[in-house]
């Protein structure tokens, strides 16, 4: 059944004939059966989060990865891992057992109450000492063209989904009631002016970054996200 949607697949995308060698028309039906969010790529991202979660190494996840996903980390994606559905989590984790958690670009298609809810999930199932990496878009930025292409309804790609638009005062408040002691990493104040610190990519990939968005050339900022370090606290010790 699934070999017959790809090939529906390939119709629909444009392939009118099948007078293809057949190691081509194989490659061509496992990129589309492989494709995130797939039925086949989602029993593959399962088992292999599966295994990850059983080697004994250090947990650090993606959510919302989109099947993008640094190395050393681990991919989920919706399917399986809903931030708002705490039955998934406790399918794969126990509580206080992830090192690390990495959100490109996630929370701002989550309802404030939504994020909320996802920030506390993430907390419950954090160790102590580990932490959240996220990055939204910054709603301090002070170019109107970047806030009418990130702004909920605005014109970028995925913009028709966002749900807010937060600065770095009303995302440090929900991280905080969370829980979570916050550290910017990159960040515009209220006057424009834009902060950041080293920060290491092997902890948390962002490319929608200062040093790593592609369109920022010549020393001009033309894109980049409000980022920070969400990490909850150690244990005390007695």
């Amino acid at each position: 059944m699934l070999a017959c949607h790809a090939i529906r697949v390939l119709l629909h995308d444009g392939i009118k004939s099948i007078p293809l060698p057949l190691g081509s028309l194989f490659a061509s039906l496992r990129r589309i059966l492989l494709r995130p969010g797939t039925l086949l790529q989602t029993r593959r991202d399962i088992r292999r989060l599966q295994q990850e979660v059983t080697a004994g190494r250090p947990l650090r996840i993606v959510v919302g990865s989109a099947g993008i996903t640094p190395e050393g980390w681990i991919q989920t994606d919706i399917e399986f891992l809903d931030l708002l559905k705490p039955s998934d989590w406790e399918r794969f984790f126990r509580p206080n057992s992830i090192d690390a958690i990495l959100a490109e670009h996630v929370w701002e298609h989550l309802t404030p109450d939504n994020g909320a809810r996802a920030a506390a999930v993430c907390f419950t199932y954090l160790k102590p000492g580990g932490y959240l990496r996220l990055a939204v878009p910054d709603g301090f930025n002070p170019d109107p063209a970047y806030l009418n292409w990130v702004r909920p309804g605005g014109n970028g790609p995925g913009a028709d989904d966002h749900k807010v638009l937060y600065d770095h005062e009303s995302l440090v408040a929900l991280l905080t009631a969370a829980g979570f002691a916050v550290e910017l990493l990159e960040h515009f104040d209220r006057t424009g002016k834009f902060h950041h610190r080293d920060w290491a990519p092997a902890d948390g990939m962002i490319h929608r970054s200062r040093r790593f968005d592609e369109r920022n050339q010549g020393g001009r900022l033309a894109y980049t996200s409000l980022m920070v370090d969400a990490r909850k606290p150690a244990a005390r010790t007695a």
